[in-house]
């Protein structure tokens, strides 16, 4: 079977990511991928009160990061980045709280998922701007990711929290 190779092939895209766009995705993208780590690593080793609740709400942040991960390569590669998902970068790279190794108290977890969450969170809110600049299109994609984040972390955090006692407080009104 005979395979064609071509010396050349242009494209000419509408929209080409810049180099601060490239850079601002691959972060989201290293810290959607420790967020899935960090996820499986509490899910095998969560112990304590509400062990099977959060042990099955952990697999909805592992799933929920490694979809929002996938989506945002693909995007990369639809804007012409290309990604770098290798565990090497990821360590190296990551903006995410170190997450314990060994058996971890499930209050523990709640507290450390939940800062991983909003660490991600505060990663794609720093890049929003210049991101929507560049490319509204992608900028849709980190609403999404910050909605679906911020609803996790809320839903995690819900196992810690005091009503009336807890810090930030909830607005009445």
């Amino acid at each position: 079977m005979a395979t064609l190779h071509r010396e050349k092939h242009v494209t000419h895209p509408a929209y080409q990511a810049d180099q601060q766009v490239a850079e601002h995705l691959q972060q989201l993208l290293v810290d959607l991928s420790d967020l899935a780590l960090q996820g499986k690593q509490a899910h095998w080793n969560v112990i304590g009160p509400n062990f099977r609740d959060l042990h099955l709400q952990l697999d909805e942040v592992v799933d929920a990061a490694r979809e929002f991960g996938d989506e945002v390569a693909e995007r990369m590669r639809a804007v012409y980045v290309v990604p770098d998902g290798s565990a090497a970068r990821v360590a190296a790279q990551t903006s995410l709280p170190p997450f314990p190794r060994g058996e971890v108290d499930s209050a523990e977890v709640v507290d450390k998922i939940t800062a991983s969450l909003y660490a991600v969170v505060s990663t794609a809110r720093r890049i929003h701007d210049d991101v929507d600049r560049a490319d509204p299109t992608t900028a849709d994609l980190l609403h999404t990711v910050i909605e679906r984040l911020e609803q996790l972390a809320w839903m995690v955090s819900a196992e810690n929290r005091v009503a009336g006692r807890s810090v930030p407080e909830s607005i009445v009104v």
